[in-house]
């Protein structure tokens, strides 16, 4: 075989290579974690059901219905329910079915957000409002939703962060084939066969 058909199948090879690994690169694994992620978003669904604050749940809140007026519901409330169900539960929805990396990049972007605000929907009503106004306080499907996209957010993190058998083992031939062409370039260039 001579040089010239070495390289040309030396190219296509490394053609190859960098196809599967562009592939694997955009793909995830959550392994066991799919289980407490799907766990998650299904007590975000059921959050949204429950009470929010007073009577109103969180479907309440999402649509912003007489009663979520009535109730007093606030913009962090509204920024968390809407962060919850576009990013918490569709976004990781959406990347545990497709285990794209950057939905699950995504879903823990908008988890993040939706944590914070959580949070501050908790303290918000506990806060007295305008001319010391004392609303009903935090209800349970407001802090089972915070819990749970804590929780989420934290397991998305460690699911993004973490890298495959295939990803490490597709760097690797990567890193071989570079080496390789590198050494039979170095010969060529020196005038050894």
């Amino acid at each position: 075989m001579s040089s010239a058909e070495q390289t040309k199948d030396f190219e296509q090879f490394r053609r190859e290579i960098d196809d599967v690994e562009k592939r694997i690169a955009g793909e995830i694994d959550p392994g066991v974690r799919a289980l407490v992620v799907a766990g998650s978003v299904f007590a975000l669904l059921v959050s949204l059901v429950l009470p929010h604050a007073g009577a109103a749940r969180g479907f309440d809140v999402l649509l912003s219905t007489d009663i979520a007026s009535t109730e007093h519901i606030g913009l962090p409330s509204r920024v968390f329910v809407w962060f919850t169900v576009i990013f918490a539960i569709g976004c990781s929805l959406l990347a545990l079915m497709t285990r794209r990396w950057v939905l699950a990049w995504v879903a823990v972007s908008g988890s993040a957000v939706a944590s914070v605000f959580g949070v501050l929907s908790i303290w918000h009503r506990q806060t007295p409002g305008i001319n010391n106004y004392h609303g009903a306080g935090p209800g349970i499907g407001l802090i089972l939703g915070a819990i749970a996209v804590i929780v989420l957010t934290f397991h998305w993190i460690r699911v993004v962060w973490s890298r495959t058998i295939m990803q490490l083992e597709a760097e690797e031939q990567r890193r071989l084939a570079a080496a390789e062409a590198e050494e039979r370039d170095r010969r060529l260039l020196g005038g050894e066969s």
